[in-house]
């Protein structure tokens, strides 16, 4: 990683991006403030709700942050399943006293009035989800001196990373919470995903790009095995999920460690697109018929979530997890940040010394 970028967060340390409410303003301007670099989600938001966000975090931070914006989804071929789908889904509107959504809401989620924006009021870090912008995009952020990254759950996936000029790319292991960031949603690949040090360590062997590891990584020993593997730093969501700066709903921090929802699965149940979670009864009944179709069954499926957080009733709400999700500890997010700090200079000290008493032995 160019040493310009790195002069941006001191710490090895990225705040996902983490979509649908959580990654707000006060969370970012937490992990900036303590030396990491801290996200902003565009996802789901309109442009303006993005810029009054990023407003919102230069009003609360001083140091330098990043926006999140997902890809342009290809039409999908699946028109007669998601119709399929909401028949399967007849049952949960009456549940929860709402309508299911309508799946033709939009295919771009803005793309273009985003661009604009960050284009016209430039920010210091841009990442890219479900894809890779077009050399252009990149360039011209390039020339308002935005750093460009990108997410990749391949090889494959990060040589088109490094073709499009970004300055580093996001190495998402399968162990991630939330949505894949997959190129290219293929439902044959369907649990085909790569754990985080394989990742790692097979795009370093690919591309010179500086990388960035992301998937299940909740304490200081996993990021110094990060490094350890060749990423220069490691991106954390779940870990900062249950801070009270993160705006995720209650039931959903508190479900992380709960012991009614033990584990999490890869399923399509709640957007048509592969995201990691906490297994419930929604997953459970409605994950084995949910198409591959993203983002029309997220806009299928939007009311019922909602509806089911109003209702306080966890297992209707879509509670995106990481594996890891078990070791999460409530901190305030910069005092967590230093917890990790602290746990990292201890992982690389016990290398040391394990090397040290290995020497002496010899």
């Amino acid at each position: 990683m160019s040493s310009a970028l790195t002069d941006l967060f001191p710490h090895p340390i990225v705040q996902a991006p983490m979509a649908g409410g959580p990654a707000v303003p006060p969370l970012a301007a937490a992990v900036s403030d303590a030396g990491g670099l801290g996200f902003l989600a565009a996802g789901y938001k309109t442009a303006d709700g993005m810029y009054q966000e990023i407003k919102q975090l230069r009003g609360l931070t001083g140091r330098p942050f990043g926006v999140n914006v997902f890809m342009p989804q290809p039409e999908s071929a699946e028109t007669g399943a998601v119709d399929l789908y909401a028949h399967q889904l007849a049952g949960e509107p009456g549940w929860y006293e709402t309508q299911l959504g309508d799946p033709e809401s939009g295919r771009d989620d803005g793309y273009d009035a985003k661009l604009a924006v960050l284009l016209e009021d430039p920010v210091p870090v841009v990442s890219f989800h479900f894809g890779v912008p077009a050399r252009e995009v990149v360039d011209a952020l390039h020339r308002v001196g935005t750093f460009v990254l990108a997410t990749a759950t391949t090889t494959e996936e990060a040589l088109a990373v490094d073709r499009s000029g970004a300055d580093a790319v996001i190495a998402q292991g399968v162990e991630a919470g939330g949505h894949q960031g997959t190129h290219r949603d293929l439902p044959e690949q369907n649990g085909a995903g790569i754990g985080v040090l394989s990742l790692v360590a097979q795009i370093r062997e690919a591309v010179a790009l500086p990388i960035i590891a992301t998937g299940g990584i909740m304490r200081g020993s996993q990021i110094a095995a990060v490094l350890a593997a060749g990423a220069r730093a490691a991106q954390l969501g779940t870990a900062f999920l249950v801070t009270p700066e993160s705006g995720a709903h209650d039931l959903h921090k508190q479900a992380l460690t709960d012991p009614v929802f033990p584990r999490t699965e890869l399923t399509r149940a709640f957007s048509g697109r592969p995201a990691r979670g906490l297994v419930n009864r929604f997953m459970r009944e409605h994950g084995p018929y949910a198409p591959a179709a993203y983002p029309e069954v997220h806009h299928l499926t939007a009311p019922l979530r909602k509806a089911a957080a109003k209702a306080k009733d966890a297992q209707g709400m879509a509670l995106w997890a990481g594996q890891g999700h078990r070791m999460a500890r409530e901190l305030p997010a910069g005092q967590l940040v230093e917890l990790l700090l602290a746990e990292l200079d201890a992982a690389r000290a016990a290398l040391a010394a394990g090397f040290a008493a290995g020497g002496d032995a010899r």
